[in-house]
């Protein structure tokens, strides 16, 4: 049975953190653990565990009032496709629910993009909403 839970388990340590990562090719994140591990202290998180172990998480940034910038979902390659990830997002957004505007950036994968339409959020296009810009320093 999976556990989703806003506090970190205990039994969930930094070398499972960055394994999930580095499960799903996140290279970015393992290049600098430390900061990718200190993140979390500064993060708002829902943890999805199964028997103890980390099988994915979403990961936020807000100011609690107007704004929600999701950073990550991640859900280990074995357990995708199983609801894991809708799961996870339907319960942040729950627990985020009074917040107006939900943010999020993402690669321009096709499957992405459909994962992210099936959730109801749109893609900012100009004509459409707005312009998202974006400056990437992680490489």
């Amino acid at each position: 049975m999976i556990k989703y839970t806003q506090s970190r388990p205990t039994e969930v340590t930094n070398d499972d953190l960055l394994a999930l990562y580095r499960s799903v090719g996140w290279s970015a994140y393992l290049q600098h653990p430390a900061n990718t591990l200190a993140a979390f202290d500064h993060s708002t998180v829902l943890w999805a565990t199964e028997q103890g172990h980390l099988i994915g998480l979403i990961r936020g940034i807000t100011d609690n009032h107007t704004i929600l910038y999701i950073q990550d979902i991640l859900v280990m390659p074995a357990k995708q496709r199983q609801q894991v990830g809708t799961t996870l997002v339907h319960r942040f957004l729950n627990q985020h629910a009074a917040i107006g505007q939900t943010v999020l950036i993402t690669d321009p994968e096709p499957r992405t993009q459909a994962f992210y339409a099936s959730l109801d959020f749109r893609e900012v296009l100009p004509q459409d909403y707005g312009r998202a810009f974006v400056l990437d320093r992680r490489y």
